[in-house]
């Protein structure tokens, strides 16, 4: 990946473009030191003079409202600009002043609208920032420096519009709007922090100082990287709409930059010094501001996804090639608008340009089905096996088929589209989740096919999420989801449950990334310095025990620090470094193949396949899976083979069990699913052990309950109750109890021939 840089041949300002913005569409706006305002239409690459500032009044910075927030589109042609004299102006699209407004004691140097549109920050040359209302009214000084004279340079609003970040010389400070709040503030740079930027989508920090450094930040002021120095300090960072990148300007120096840190591409244009840089709504032409008058434009291509055999490079803003490596063909691809998104995977390729979504099968490039867009901002592209998700920061969520079907466009109240992005959607063929975009602790379960949310109410986790991951094979029924909160701890749910929450299972701690296998449903994963992966995690349904014994992990040294997963294909897992190179690592094919024989219900070749394999971590799989379909012939065989004798006798107990309602009981609760077991038991008519089930497990209230509704094996129930206070030494204690045992008498020798009647009973039916 990399930028074209377009430079015109002469100026078009007589001074320093201090700063420039984008409208919705494939404008952009400049303001330079002589006061003129342009506008630049990047399709038909003609400017035009919008408006001029009085004489003596120069620019700082500008800000366009968000676009298309709340439905006001009207507003998204507004905005606002801050100048020396201390004032932010509201400028219509066509250079018309709405309003001025007295701001600082000195110069705007810094002016940003929130998230949701409904408030301005402004940061001055007297170290004040300042809450503005959308209209122009002061709502709070947030901060003044206590430094008198110290101006604040630069400002953010965060994520959710609730905190302010600001710099002020050496010191990055992230200050809530709520006056009990503490901020949060440490030395961020060696030098004065000229710019800075949190992005909405990944939460992460960028900064840039006059120590000639960028460094990328959490929101919790935890270093992540930190550049090398440059030549010249860095006077301006900006992150991209879509979050998965951002781009550095200094003298003479454009970078782009992954999110993580690392550069993609370093452009030396003679700019003299880029003051101000501003990205397009579809995250795909990045605009500055230099100091010799220019207005440099830089565009993403040489864009590279890998799927299996297939390669597709951006090679021009309108032109994809795709590579087939194994049967060495190649195809270029062109389009009418510019390519904005891509992805490529279950044997499709999706695009989508500034005007329409292409569908490519991988067995014909020559026939794309094609559809109009109604949005212009795709931020994300998602793919599961029969279906895929668009994601525009505008318009919304819209999923469709690979014939060009709409499915459905999932919704929820204060639903903000442009803070989704791949780590906090997860799709499947028959299930969607998103996390919360006010509370990240919660997340929304959406049936596809419907658009409808399957809860009445998000799903709470105690902590905020940070990844989720939706697995693509098995039955709808269920679907897992994995995820990490942000103490890193893993999580697997059955998101379809009816009571989801009882199925949230933790399957290990300090995992940074995590991915599911395309074709199976093993999940891989980095823990705690290892690479892991879990042959079969639905193994902590079926039996705790089993789950570590049925994953394989190997040192992760060789990735070095803080690698991402990118893909798990096949029997290889590629991985990113933090200096992003890929490196690919090795997993075994036999848990492939032991599930696609356990899909077929080809047990015996599956207990072969163990046989030859000789590995305990597969036994111990085919141990969980047949488990779970209840085959207990295999089941036992594989228990025996990771020498689990006790499990072995119970099986054996399980399988001499005539009825079968009695046997499918016993497996749940060998599952520890006592719910279940004890729901099978009472459908299957089986009262009695229903009520003794829940005996043994001294759940003394339930079986009364029982006993009591089916007015059955009351006496039962009580004397199992009187014998277990005399052989404990203790007293009755539970009025219930009490009041049915002056109510019953308790004979044990018509209580044990009820009892020997419904074993008989039972192995009648």
């Amino acid at each position: 990946m990399k930028f074209k840089v377009s430079i015109g041949k002469k100026p078009q300002h007589d001074g320093m473009v201090s700063c420039v913005g984008w409208t919705v569409g494939d404008d952009l706006f400049s303001c330079g030191d002589e006061g003129s305002i342009l506008k630049w239409n990047t399709k038909t690459g003609d400017t035009a003079a919008i408006t001029k500032l009085p004489d003596g009044v120069y620019p700082a910075d500008m800000a366009w409202f968000p676009s298309n927030v709340g439905g006001r589109q009207s507003a998204s042609e507004l905005f606002v600009l801050g100048t020396t004299d201390g004032k932010f102006h509201l400028v219509s699209k066509n250079g018309r002043f709405e309003k001025s407004v007295e701001a600082h004691n000195g110069a705007v140097i810094a002016i940003k609208w929130s998230k949701n549109g409904n408030s301005l920050v402004t940061a001055g040359e007297d170290g004040q920032v300042k809450i503005w209302s959308r209209s122009g009214m002061l709502r709070s000084t947030l901060a003044q420096v206590v430094a008198l004279g110290t101006p604040v340079y630069s400002v953010a609003w965060g994520p959710d519009s609730e905190q302010i970040l600001y710099a002020c010389g050496k010191q990055i400070i992230i200050k809530p709007l709520s006056p009990s709040a503490k901020p949060t503030q440490w030395k961020g740079h060696d030098g004065l922090i000229m710019k800075l930027d949190w992005s909405s989508v990944n939460n992460l920090i960028v900064s840039g100082a006059e120590d000639r450094k960028y460094k990328v930040w959490d929101s919790y002021g935890r270093l992540l990287f930190a550049s090398h120095p440059h030549h010249y300090p860095i006077m301006s960072v900006s992150w991209s709409p879509n979050g998965q990148m951002f781009a550095v300007g200094a003298f003479n120096t454009l970078r782009l930059c992954d999110k993580s840190g690392w550069c993609y591409s370093l452009d030396k244009p003679n700019t003299g010094s880029i003051y101000s840089l501003d990205w397009s709504r579809d995250s795909t032409l990045v605009a500055g501001g230099c100091g010799n008058g220019h207005v440099i434009f830089a565009g993403v291509v040489n864009q590279t996804i890998e799927w299996k055999h297939l390669v597709v490079t951006l090679q021009e803003e309108k032109v994809l090639l795709v590579e087939d490596v194994v049967n060495n063909t190649k195809d270029q691809l062109e389009f009418r608008d510019r390519v904005v998104k891509m992805s490529l995977g279950w044997d499709h390729l999706v695009v989508t340009t500034s005007s329409q979504c292409l569908i490519y099968s991988t067995s014909n490039w020559n026939t794309p089905l094609i559809f109009d867009l109604k949005g212009l901002t795709t931020s994300a592209i998602l793919l599961a096996r029969k279906l895929f998700l668009i994601v525009d920061s505008v318009q919304g969520l819209s999923v469709y088929s690979y014939e060009g079907r709409l499915i459905c466009s999932p919704k929820y109240s204060g639903i903000r589209t442009d803070s989704l992005n791949v780590n906090n959607i997860a799709v499947s063929s028959d299930t969607l989740v998103l996390v919360d975009s006010r509370d990240s602790r919660a997340y929304h379960v959406f049936d596809i096919n419907t658009g409808r949310e399957l809860t009445d109410k998000p799903l709470y986790h105690s902590q905020e999420l940070l990844t989720v991951a939706l697995d693509q094979y098995g039955h709808t029924n269920e679907r897992c989801l994995g995820f990490t909160d942000k103490n890193n701890d893993l999580f697997l749910i059955q998101i379809r449950h009816s009571n989801p929450l009882s199925k949230l299972k933790k399957l290990g701690g300090m995992v940074t990334t995590l991915m599911w296998h395309d074709t199976t449903n093993m999940l891989s994963a980095l823990q705690d310095g290892r690479f892991t992966v879990w042959y079969y995690p639905r193994a902590v349904y079926i039996d705790t025990e089993l789950l570590p014994q049925s994953k394989v992990y190997k040192d992760a040294g060789e990735f070095g620090k803080n690698p991402q997963i990118v893909s798990f294909l096949g029997h290889h897992c590629t991985l990113r470094r933090s200096d992003g190179s890929l490196v690919s690592t090795a997993v075994s094919p036999y848990p492939t193949i032991l599930q696609n024989y356990v899909s077929k219900t080809s047990w015996d070749d599956a207990v072969r396949l163990c046989r030859f394999v000789k590995d305990g971590a597969l036994w111990a799989s085919l141990a969980a899976m047949a488990t779970a379909a209840k085959e207990l012939n295999t089941a036992e065989i594989a228990y025996a083979a990771i020498n689990e004798t006790e499990k072995v006798e119970y099986i054996s107990y399980i399988k001499d069990i005539s009825n079968k309602a009695a046997r499918n009981a016993e497996m749940s609760l060998f599952c520890k699913q006592t719910g279940e077991a004890e729901g099978t038991l009472l459908q299957g008519g089986l009262v009695y052990r229903a009520i003794r089930l829940n005996i043994d497990l001294f759940r003394w209230n339930r079986a009364l309950e029982l006993a009591v509704k089916h007015k059955t094996h009351v006496d039962t129930v009580l004397a199992f109750r009187q014998k277990y206070l005399q052989d404990f030494g203790l007293e009755e204690s539970d009025n219930l109890f009490t009041q049915y045992s002056k109510e019953i008498a308790v004979d044990w020798t018509t209580i044990q021939n009820k009892i020997n009647m419904e074993l008989e009973n039972e192995r009648g039916k």
